[in-house]
């Protein structure tokens, strides 16, 4: 990076005005202008020599760098020195008949230095030290020379001088969250100002660092023990505490299949969900991983998980719809490893396949068969299980339970007339007062009336044919009572009358037969005087 200055810098060359004299033997003087000078690498200077005498033997100008004699009078010479890459003593001499005279000029070369700040680590842990380096090359002169390291603008330590080739300058620091993303950088300052040229700056690029934490535990895993073949089931991966948490990578691998996931950031966690679908090639003990990955380092965990392949048991009916006597045969099978339990058949030792036959009857129509299937998938027993229903076709029926042969009904009254006819197909059913073929309501009859007295003939029909029954309506009215009443009461006196009769006639019966037997004791007992003795 190019210098910068602190302050405005006078001119590069910074000349003496007023030349110094260095005494030589017997009096004479030669002079150097000028005696000390400050320039950067590389550049030129001129340098007058002259001499006290007006016309001296010799003067010249010895030096090791590069000069030529660019003007030149009685007592003196003005000589150009360039490519001054380094710190000068030319030295000027004469000669003015006596012994050799010099004078010393001090040539100062300045050039700024090289500044770079050591590359830092691609991730720091929070809360561990940190150490700054900061290399400089080159630059001089050393003595006016520092260094400081930065964050930002901030200083990190107190300026310190440049020794060493090349120097090195270091701080350290406690590595905090605030510090990701910080820019630390590394300047030089050449502070040329007692010289009149000013302070000089370089600074080094900057080199941003980026700081994490990252919990010790593991992520937390959450999925299914078990997963069937063709079935969706969601996983969830989740780790706390760290940070940044925009910065970590979650992923989920089922066996070397890599799912694809969402993952959501938090302020301090990160979370990644899946659907894992498995395919029967995959059935077996499979390894579910979560891998959470920040700065160069990875959390991880797993699980296992067991793909299992468990089809629902195969229900299936020899026929379906059969006629009443007919034979079907009932049979459930199963995926292999699995057990069935089919409902009705006999026990018997655990099997993939039961089956059993049944006579079909009008009773079992629409009765289900339930087939349960078994299957034990990492020690938990699985369920699954199939119902069929049976249709038997058969005749109608009718019997008494479904339809009543007698109602007596009162007139005038709400009643419900019920009677229904059974049968596959079903049937349907009429009937008829034998009379004169009026039908009878089936169903809520809202108002009886006496016109429906009669015996009425139920035929219920079908494809499969048909059957009759008699039912008999009795509809009662207000004369129909009061000639019951009389009937009742006539036949009430005629009971109480015959129990009357009955009684007294049974009364005298018991009277008569008493006398009659009084009057026996009495003859006896005279006959029993008359024969004794006296």
């Amino acid at each position: 990076m190019a210098p910068t200055r602190a302050q405005p810098a006078l001119p590069l060359l910074l000349l003496a005005l007023t030349a110094v004299l260095l005494p030589g033997p017997g009096g004479a003087r030669t002079s150097v202008h000028p005696p000390e000078a400050i320039l950067p690498r590389g550049g030129s200077i001129q340098v007058n020599c002259s001499a006290s005498c007006a016309t001296p033997l010799m003067l010249g100008l010895e030096t090791q760098l590069p000069k030529v004699e660019v003007d030149s009078g009685d007592n003196w010479k003005l000589f150009e020195l360039s490519d001054i890459q380094e710190d000068s003593s030319p030295i000027c001499f004469s000669d003015c008949g006596h012994d050799q005279e010099t004078a010393l000029a001090t040539i100062t070369v300045y050039w700024f230095p090289e500044v770079q700040l050591a590359p830092l680590p691609p991730w720091h842990p929070v809360g561990d030290n940190l150490t700054l380096r900061c290399l400089v090359t080159g630059g001089a002169p050393r003595a006016r020379l520092s260094a400081v390291l930065l964050r930002g603008e901030e200083e990190l330590s107190p300026r310190r001088p440049v020794v060493g080739e090349p120097a090195e300058v270091t701080a350290t620091l406690l590595a905090g969250r605030g510090d990701h993303g910080a820019n630390f950088s590394c300047r030089t300052e050449l502070d040329l100002r007692p010289q009149g040229l000013g302070l000089f700056q370089n600074t080094s690029a900057p080199r941003q660092l980026r700081t994490f934490v990252l919990p010790v535990t593991r992520p937390q895993l959450v999925a299914p023990e078990r997963l069937e073949v063709g079935t969706l089931e969601p996983v969830d991966c989740s780790l706390d505490g760290l940070f940044p948490s925009l910065e970590a990578q979650v992923h989920l691998e089922l066996g070397e299949q890599r799912l694809n996931s969402i993952t959501t950031y938090h302020e301090d966690s990160v979370s990644a969900k899946a659907t894992i679908q498995v395919t029967a090639e995959q059935e077996g003990i499979q390894l579910l991983r979560c891998v959470v990955r920040l700065a160069n380092q990875t959390r991880a965990t797993h699980s296992t998980v067991t793909v299992y392949d468990f089809p629902g048991p195969n229900l299936t009916l020899s026929e379906p719809e059969v006629s009443e006597g007919n034979l079907v045969t009932v049979s459930c099978e199963a995926h292999a490893g699995a057990v069935v339990t089919l409902s009705d058949a006999q026990p018997g030792p655990p099997s993939s396949q039961v089956k059993f036959l049944i006579n079909a009857s009008a009773e079992d129509d629409g009765r289900l068969f339930s087939c349960s299937a078994a299957l034990e998938v990492a020690r938990k027993v699985l369920y699954k299980n199939r119902t069929l229903e049976l249709r038997v076709l058969y005749g109608p029926r009718l019997d008494e339970r479904d339809c009543l042969g007698n109602w007596t009904w009162q007139e005038g009254s709400q009643k419900t007339l019920r009677c229904q006819a059974w049968g596959n197909p079903a049937p349907l059913l009429s009937c008829t007062r034998k009379t004169d073929g009026a039908l009878l309501p089936i169903g809520v009859v809202s108002f009886v009336k006496r016109e429906l007295d009669g015996t009425y003939l139920c035929r219920a029909v079908s494809s499969r044919g048909e059957v009759t029954r008699e039912v008999f309506l009795k509809v009662l009215w207000d004369n129909q009572n009061n000639l019951v009443i009389i009937i009742v009461v006539i036949i009430a006196a005629l009971v109480s009358t015959l129990v009357l009769a009955a009684y007294l006639y049974n009364r005298q019966r018991k009277i008569k037969k008493y006398k009659i037997q009084k009057a026996l004791e009495g003859a006896t007992m005279k006959l029993n005087t008359q024969a004794t003795p006296p």
